[in-house]
């Protein structure tokens, strides 16, 4: 039986709310009420590629036996700091690279088989999750809900009968590009082809919505945004993003569509990547991307930077604050319920007072010396998120006892 929305937030909202935070706390004070805050309520993460890093180390290839998460690790990532940082659920990337020349779909299930043996691994920290009532679940019995989330609808390889397997598998959201453009949908970071959505693109979202799998706009072009808004009967989410208005990249998101998730139901998830928060960082990223060709070996592009940061010097300072302005601008445009946190460790560089993931209380002690009451702050943490995802299942078992799974085609884009 699905429950009503409201119902299974409502005892976290109002214990979140008994303690407002204190007008003008220290910093040690605001540190203290975060920690306290994030050990009642669920913290949510949308985006961690350890996955991916566990796959491509140097030592270990994969071996999750090896890259022992009871140890400190050489990444940002590992079970003790994931306690410290207050995390309750962990969407874990399986990233598959789309610059691939075959076997995506293959790399994709080798991804999916990595990540759920590291769950397994840690049954006393971990927990395989594959449901919004499983975030709840974990965190009363103070393990982490570990769900699996596809980066790149190209893994699907243009088959709706692949995509849901991959559901079936426990992946519960994709994102629809990662940085190459596909036959049916467009990348923020490549060729517009189609405008958008193809109707075969269309038909994945009408399909994700029938399934209960998410639809992650994170790393898609503006017009398949709009597009996707326009298709879904579900909440989207962008499981890592930024506001574009801060730092104008297509990666990021623009106040048009933000103004739509309200209607939507959608969360905005907040990322921690540094090139992509302030101007003047992007700015310097951007002009590195132009000096360095595309194909570049490994070798050249390790010289074409070195080169780079002699002339140009450091990336430009980026910190804590600048990802809390870009949660207080989603805040301000959509609404302090559609925005939430997919910091993207294990995915590049951290912001200074954000090095790993026990580092989470500092950005929530940053926004309670900005003003942020306790239930908002809750609403951030995971509560947005979980009330997204539940609604996405209510609209899936809706949709499930109206239509069949789909048999279209990328060549025949309708629905048979």
């Amino acid at each position: 039986m699905i429950r009503p929305i409201p119902m299974l937030l409502a005892g976290l909202f109002i214990s979140a709310s008994c303690a407002a935070a204190p007008a003008t706390p220290s910093d040690d004070l605001a540190l203290q009420h975060a920690k306290a805050l994030l050990a009642r309520v669920p913290l949510v993460d949308g985006h961690n590629d350890l996955p991916y890093i566990i796959r491509e180390h140097p030592k270990y290839h994969g071996d999750v036996a090896g890259y022992d998460l009871r140890q400190h690790t050489d990444g940002e990532t590992d079970i003790a700091r994931l306690k410290a940082g207050g995390v309750s659920a962990q969407f874990w990337s399986v990233y598959v690279d789309g610059a691939l020349k075959s076997g995506w779909a293959r790399t994709q299930l080798e991804q999916i088989e990595l990540t759920k043996r590291m769950i397994a691994r840690y049954p006393d920290s971990f927990m395989l999750a594959t449901t919004s009532a499983d975030i709840m679940k974990a965190k009363r019995a103070g393990k982490v809900a570990s769900f699996l989330g596809m980066e790149g609808g190209h893994v699907i390889e243009n088959s709706l009968g692949a995509l849901r397997a991959y559901y079936d598998m426990g992946v519960r959201y994709m994102t629809l590009t990662h940085n190459v453009t596909l036959d049916w949908a467009d990348a923020a970071a490549d060729e517009h082809r189609h405008g958008g959505l193809t109707p075969f693109g269309r038909e994945v979202v009408r399909e994700m919505n029938r399934l209960g799998m998410l639809v992650d706009l994170a790393h898609v072009s503006t017009d398949v945004m709009q597009q996707a808004l326009d298709v879904s009967e579900a909440p989207v989410i962008f499981s890592h993003t930024g506001a574009r208005a801060l730092a104008p990249i297509e990666r990021n998101v623009p106040d048009e569509v933000l103004k739509r998730m309200p209607a939507n139901g959608g969360v905005v998830m907040v990322y921690y990547v540094p090139e992509f928060l302030n101007k003047q960082a992007l700015a310097w990223s951007d002009e590195l991307k132009k000096r360095t060709p595309k194909g570049a070996s490994p070798a050249d592009k390790k010289a074409i930077y070195e080169a780079y940061l002699k002339e140009a010097g450091p990336l430009p300072r980026v910190t804590v604050t600048d990802v809390a302005d870009h949660i207080e601008h989603i805040a301000r445009i959509a609404g302090k319920d559609h925005v939430g946190i997919g910091a993207d460790y294990c995915g590049g560089n951290d912001p200074e007072g954000l090095k790993d993931v026990s580092t989470y209380p500092v950005l929530f002690a940053e926004l309670i010396k900005r003003g942020w009451n306790d239930a908002d702050l809750a609403k951030l943490a995971g509560g947005n998120l979980i009330r997204a995802f539940a609604k996405a299942e209510q609209v899936a078992a809706r949709l499930q006892k109206e239509r069949q799974p789909s048999l279209a085609t990328v060549e025949l884009a309708t629905t048979r």
